[in-house]
């Protein structure tokens, strides 16, 4: 029996179990992908604080090591569900095994969606990105490309407008989604250009990405782009699917909750990027660890 039981590996799961275990909770923190969580895949991380500059498998592994060394049990399995038997809450993994635990934390994050082409993984921190705020320094005075026309894509072009040389938008439907305001400012920029009813067909270059094949979605007429690199904001999938029963998700799958990390389930919490919210960055992902341990502890101390 453990005091808590962490889902997810990333900064939020980690900062959570530094938390418990320095509140002499014993923890157990489950991953079934990637120790570190997402954040691994970016090569360059500029806006952590008390780093500046490091990649995020070495955060990564920081993070990882710091837990351990204060005595958290590592352990992999994917989570398929969360039993409850009376006051105690059982994990269910799809290996087959089950843990018990007084109180557990949900930090599965969330994952870019991807564009579904061939060679885009192999691209990652080679031109491909999915975070402006994360990388868009790196291309400064550089031509970019911002692939979806959502909220979050018009404010990375925004954003990106004002560092590169020239921005363009390729939205696959035949209008942007995002807010009318974004639209009007990035259309009132000389440097952004939109492209509509298109999608990437094909990413080309050789160690780095060098230009975009495109689309069009309704003539089928093909046409090159060339880039320094691009940015993909077609939107994130959140992995919470399991935990349905026991929290309630919004519409989007994300777990609803507040910035106190609860739950309708008092021995159930949530942090980080699969928690509804607006900002999803290493801070406010570690500020959901933070705050989701300080609430179970309390919870387990009461």
């Amino acid at each position: 029996m453990y005091d808590i039981i962490i889902i997810g590996s990333g900064p939020a799961g980690l900062t959570a179990a530094v938390y418990a275990l320095r509140a002499d909770k014993s923890v157990l923190v489950l991953e079934k992908e990637t120790f570190g969580g997402q954040i691994t895949l970016s090569p360059h991380v500029e806006n952590c604080p008390g780093f500046a500059h490091i990649s995020g498998s070495e955060l990564g592994e920081k993070l990882l090591e710091q837990a351990m060394g204060l005595g958290a049990e590592i352990d992999m399995g994917e989570v398929t569900g969360i039993r409850r038997q009376g006051s105690t809450c059982i994990v269910e993994t799809a290996e087959g095994s089950e843990y018990a635990s007084r109180a557990v934390i949900i930090a599965t994050g969330s994952r870019h969606r991807p564009l579904g082409v061939a060679r885009e993984e192999e691209l990652i921190g080679k031109g491909i990105s999915y975070c402006a705020v994360c990388d868009g320094a790196f291309f400064a005075g550089m031509e970019v490309a911002v692939i979806g026309g959502g909220n979050s894509a018009l404010q990375e072009a925004v954003m990106l407008s004002d560092l590169c040389k020239k921005v363009t938008v390729v939205q696959n439907l035949g209008f942007l989604t995002g807010e009318k305001r974004l639209a009007d400012k990035l259309a009132a920029k000389d440097n952004v250009t939109i492209i509509l009813s298109t999608v990437v067909d094909a990413l080309e270059g050789g160690d780095k990405l060098e230009a975009l094949s495109l689309k069009n979605t309704e003539t089928g007429v093909k046409t090159r782009l060339a880039v320094d690199g691009a940015f993909v904001c077609i939107g994130q999938i959140p992995d919470c699917g399991a935990f349905a029963e026991h929290v309630p998700l919004n519409e989007y799958g994300y777990i609803e909750a507040a910035e106190d990390c609860l739950t309708p389930d008092e021995a159930i919490f949530v942090a980080g990027d699969c928690r509804s919210k607006r900002v999803r960055q290493i801070t406010t992902a570690t500020a959901d660890g933070a705050v989701a341990a300080i609430a179970a502890c309390r919870y387990l101390d009461k």
